[in-house]
């Protein structure tokens, strides 16, 4: 449904004189605005301008830009290149945001898959004096455990 009203938006439907009325500005300033780029309107079989609702809210915003805010057509022309790179720099934080997101998820996936691999692995950890297996205190005590360690080279 938004991709259908964004097709009918941008769709050519005005000619020139009834575009240039919706926008408030002459016919003229419209084809001036077309040889400087800032417009560029479909056109018809016949090869006639045919300007869409997009269009139109453009004109009307060159019309603000001049108007209200006393810019030049050369202003105009590097607003617009800023909102485009703009735009393009959002959709490409929006792709790198969702890479990162998902290359986060992956990650977190992996630590947790390893972490459960190492839980069967690990010894608890004793403090030292803590005996691993205990003793009853007393030296010479036959229940104390002695490990006999054998050293390379003796």
């Amino acid at each position: 449904m938004v991709e259908r009203e964004a097709m009918e938006r941008d769709k050519g439907v005005y000619m020139i004189s009834v575009a240039a009325e919706l926008a408030g500005m002459h016919p003229q300033t419209l084809r001036i605005y077309e040889s400087r780029g800032l417009i560029t309107p479909k056109r018809s079989a016949k090869n006639t301008r045919l300007y869409s609702q997009d269009d139109v809210e453009r004109l009307r915003r060159i019309q603000e830009l001049t108007s209200e805010l006393g810019m030049n057509l050369a202003g105009v022309e590097k607003v617009f290149e800023l909102e485009e790179e703009m735009t393009r720099m959002r959709r490409r934080m929006r792709n790198l945001e969702r890479q990162a997101n998902k290359i986060q998820r992956e990650l977190e996936t992996e630590l947790e898959r390893v972490r459960r691999s190492f839980r069967a692995e690990l010894v608890p950890y004793q403090p030292p004096g803590s005996a691993l297996v205990p003793s009853s205190g007393r030296r010479g005590d036959a229940t104390r455990l002695r490990i006999r360690i054998q050293r390379p080279g003796r």
